[in-house]
């Protein structure tokens, strides 16, 4: 049994923040102690630290040999974090990240639901790639999900049977890093995934409008002296794809949204009915395309880092929900390959264990999101969306959580990502996770 003792608990399905102990038997939460009847109402919370750094004690003393106690004191603890947009590289790229250092990026992160993007080499558009995935990611101690491609080797030409991988275990599908262009085709998908009950996601940039992709057209294209891309890459498909969502009620995901126009799009669509949703990365919440200029290709991704008023239109639909996911997209590359020239390096960045840091910086403690609405935007929001148990402090709930000290800062440099490729390298930032449980297992504690 585990015993976890005088953390405060946030919980995104009540809305609240109160002190508890908890109980953990069999992998599950099996009791939750209150320390006091009255609930905390998340917006007042402004204090959640404490001196006492938490210890593992094993077992106090008259206490039962089997029984670990975790000290709390002065952590929150929180649902394991979900992220549904991560590329691991493996198969085919594991010099970049493999599933097993990725899965270890991700649990120093608080993260124990991991949904993969089907963009390897072979990519995941047939059973036994899918197969060798998931088999992995049960090594992993974390749950590792997959989806699957949207089209052949993709292509963009023919879907894959979906049905079948679905069957097999798919989580979604998409041909994430390659937008898909077939108006015809995209619909069909839709159509198919709607009837599998599955989310199918999109990659919304239209190649016919950018010159060199990863770089905002404004100020960093014109830094740099390249035709960059500009918004109306993301726009123009967006509004095929809403329109498409409207009319086959599928669960359609807008992937990593950088612009305040598209932002708007997905407003509308849902007030129209629209089963859509919208992912916002960590760095498009938190920086703009004086970065790209500043840090050159380690601030370089698909789509670019935008203007400041489309930052401010991300955190705002993070507030009115038009944006439910937060979505690192951790893409990891060698350091050979981002120090190449800004037209000839790869886009991407990692972002597993910075996210809920950033997250804490930029959106709770600046006042735009209390606790439990980051909380669900980062856990109960994507377990909900690809059907994963998680994202929920409950009694009989899985024990998937994070322990984190939400005040403590750290500063980014080592990562346990295989890769480095991070903006963020060398920022200051708050919430240092102490530990991270998976099935009532510690599979992260911090050193």
């Amino acid at each position: 049994m585990l015993y976890i003792k005088n953390g405060t608990i946030i919980d995104p399905k009540g809305n609240c923040v109160y002190k508890a102990d908890l109980q953990i038997e069999e992998g599950r939460i099996s009791r939750i102690i209150h320390k006091k009847e009255e609930y905390f109402k998340a917006q007042a919370l402004d204090e959640a630290g404490a001196e006492n750094d938490p210890v593992i004690k094993g077992q106090d003393e008259g206490a039962n040999a089997d029984v670990k106690v975790i000290d709390a004191q002065g952590l929150m603890i929180a649902p394991g974090l979900a992220d549904t947009h991560v590329h691991f590289r493996d198969p085919g790229f594991t010099y970049k990240e493999d599933i097993h250092t990725g899965a270890a990026a991700a649990t120093k992160g608080g993260f124990t639901q991991i949904v993969l993007m089907a963009n390897t080499k072979p990519c995941v558009d047939n059973e036994d790639t899918l197969s060798y995935v998931l088999d992995k990611g049960k090594e992993t101690g974390i749950h590792i999900a997959s989806c699957v491609n949207v089209t052949k080797g993709m292509a963009g030409k023919e879907l894959t049977d979906m049905e079948r991988l679905s069957e097999r275990g798919a989580a979604g599908f998409t041909d994430d890093g390659i937008p898909l262009l077939n108006e015809e085709l995209v619909r069909e998908a839709m159509e198919r995934a709607k009837k599998l009950h599955k989310p199918i996601s999109f990659h919304e940039e239209n190649p016919a409008f950018i010159v060199n992709n990863g770089i905002n057209r404004g100020r960093a294209s014109a830094f740099y002296h390249i035709g960059g891309s500009p918004r109306e890459a993301e726009t123009d498909l967006v509004k095929r794809d809403l329109e498409l969502a409207l009319l086959t009620g599928a669960d359609v995901v807008i992937q990593h949204i950088s612009t305040k126009e598209a932002v708007e799009l997905v407003r509308r669509a849902k007030e129209k009915g629209a089963s859509v949703h919208a992912e916002a990365t960590p760095h498009h919440f938190t920086l703009t395309e004086e970065a790209a200029i500043e840090k050159g290709t380690l601030a370089k991704m698909n789509p670019p880092l935008r203007e400041e008023t489309d930052r401010l239109a991300i955190i705002e639909g993070l507030k009115d929900g038009t944006i439910d996911l937060i979505a690192t997209d951790h893409a990891p590359h060698s350091r050979e390959e981002k120090d190449r020239p800004v037209t000839e390096a790869p886009s991407g960045i990692i972002g597993l264990e910075t996210a809920l840091s950033l997250g804490i910086r930029e959106l709770v403690e600046k006042g735009h999101l209390t606790w439990p609405e980051l909380i669900e935007r980062m856990s109960t929001s994507p377990c909900r969306l690809y059907g994963l148990e998680g994202g929920r402090v409950e009694e009989k709930a899985a024990a998937d959580l994070v322990l984190f000290h939400p005040q403590e800062r750290w500063t980014v440099s080592e990562f346990t990502s295989k890769s480095s490729n991070s903006p963020f390298i060398g920022e200051s930032l708050p919430g240092v996770v102490y530990y991270t449980i998976c099935g009532g297992r510690i599979v992260y504690k911090k050193a």
